[in-house]
């Protein structure tokens, strides 16, 4: 059986290998219609796996996209994309119990638009990195809304959650083979499933809310006590279709923002709802503890936090993260337009935060794209923000300039507190937040040039702004230590 005219490395019910002592590849996608009914964990002859050429796995390098709906000012979203979308979270996990910050990113093959999830791991103790693992090879895939998210359990195995893409390409969970290593990955299950947000909730289990494309893109949720044997998937909102933005408190509070598209048109996204769960999907409420029946299927529910459509507004969801009450904070952006250029603006990066009784919204700055996504910080002393608010060596394109913004009003008011890239040849783009971040691997992007194909690095960066650093590009040994790109 072939997809694309490459061999399929598993059958039915197997169990794939990626190893990155041995850079062999897990898997190539199959035909998307064939979903195997994998479910549980079974063995395969790591023998039968099909060693990667070593120009796969001998350096960090991120997937380059364009979405090719363009306007008088360039594409609605294109450039380095190693690190999109917001939408799927976590894509980094520091574990202290090793030291080491795992990842994941949408990876390629030098000179080519092919997309393969990687996995690999910053070493705090020694300031290394090792050549990156392939998870999957996506047999021709290009497009980054199947790059993954991940999760660590409480034994310290690495999971990871490979998108789907609509209907026609499944969604893929794997499992590192040891604890709290990336060399070997086992092949868990196909399953639909568009912007995976696994959390294991100690004590519970998995908890992963998710996408589907019913009507529209509508809202999911799955658990797993083990993560391979999982409850059906059940439905959270279907207003048309939205996207959305979690996080888990400490004490276990399943938390979610989204949007909504009206008539299913994305490019309509609009509203700001809320809804959260303290008892594993057992009951939902709003902020202010009302329940909520579910599915949400109507416009004007409970859980609705903010009426954007009646102004004429759009709303891009960013990051969501908890106040020292544990009350939500919300991270997005308003626009005007779907389109690039001036038609959008003002683009507004927004606050949404619960104060225990009222949602209270601020603006924190403006910025020159719809996709200039940030990531928000919570500290005991100041809240932190890292995006590219700045503009960059391609106006009105994804991203620009990294700039760390801080607050110390609880997000009233906001000053920018340094310019953290300048005098870049690419547009950087998608930072994120770690979970558990912790210095110098603070926050996560990619750069690119979003008006044409280039070649797209990988970075992280400090909490004060300071330094980042570029993971190695090309490697011609085992590990290696990233070098210092900014300032």
């Amino acid at each position: 059986m072939a997809s694309r005219g490459v061999a399929i490395l598993f059958c039915t019910c197997a169990l794939a290998l990626v190893t990155n002592r041995q850079t062999t590849v897990a898997a190539q996608e199959p035909r998307p219609e064939v979903i195997p009914p994998v479910t549980a964990l079974s063995q395969v002859n790591p023998a039968d796996a099909k060693p990667a050429p070593p120009d796969y796995c001998d350096g960090y390098r991120g997937i380059w996209f364009t979405l090719g709906q363009r306007s008088e000012y360039g594409d609605k979203y294109s450039g380095g994309l190693g690190t999109y979308t917001a939408n799927h979270i976590p894509v980094a996990i520091y574990s202290a119990a090793v030291d080491r910050t795992f990842f994941v990113y949408g990876g390629t093959i030098k000179g080519r638009r092919h997309l393969l999830i990687m996995a690999s791991y910053y070493d705090h103790k020694t300031g290394l990195v090792p050549q990156p693992t392939v998870v999957l090879d996506k047999g021709g895939v290009d497009d980054p809304h199947d790059n993954a998210a991940l999760s660590v359990d409480d034994r310290g195995y690495v999971w990871v959650f490979v998108s789907g893409r609509g209907r026609g390409r499944p969604g893929w969970k794997f499992r590192s083979r040891q604890p709290f290593s990336v060399a070997e990955f086992q092949f868990v299950r196909q399953d639909e499933m568009t912007y995976p947000q696994p959390r294991y909730l100690p004590g519970f289990g998995f908890f992963n809310l998710f996408t589907k494309y019913t009507k529209g893109r509508e809202l999911y949720w799955e658990t797993s006590t083990n993560g391979i044997d999982w409850s059906a998937h059940q439905k959270l909102a279907g207003i048309g279709g939205h996207y959305q933005v979690s996080d888990v408190r400490a004490d276990g509070l399943v938390a979610s923002f989204f949007n909504r598209h009206p008539g299913g048109n994305v490019d309509k996204r609009t509203d700001l709802y809320y809804v959260q769960t303290t008892n594993f999907g057992v009951t939902w409420t709003t902020a202010a503890g009302i329940p909520l029946t579910l599915p949400l299927s109507t416009t004007n529910n409970p859980a609705r936090v903010i009426d954007y459509a009646s102004r004429g507004e759009l709303m891009y969801t960013c990051d969501l993260n908890f106040d020292a009450e544990g009350h939500p904070v919300l991270l997005y952006l308003v626009s005007r337009h779907h389109q690039a250029g001036p038609r959008g603006e003002p683009r507004t990066w927004t606050i949404a935060r619960w104060d225990g009784r009222e949602w209270i919204t601020s603006a924190v700055c403006r910025s020159d794209h719809n996709y200039d996504m940030g990531s928000l910080y919570i500290r005991p002393d100041r809240w932190l923000i890292i995006g590219p608010t700045q503009k960059g060596p391609q106006p009105w394109q994804t991203g620009g300039e990294m700039a760390l913004w801080s607050s110390k009003d609880l997000g009233k008011t906001w000053t920018m507190t340094r310019q953290i890239t300048a005098n870049s040849v690419f547009n950087h783009s998608y930072a994120r937040r770690p979970l558990n971040a912790r210095d110098p691997f603070f926050a996560f992007w990619a750069d690119g040039d979003p008006t044409r194909e280039t070649p797209s690095r990988l970075y992280f960066g400090d909490a004060e702004g300071k330094r980042v650093w570029q993971l190695p590009y090309d490697m011609d040994s085992t590990n290696a230590a990233p070098r210092q790109a900014f300032p």
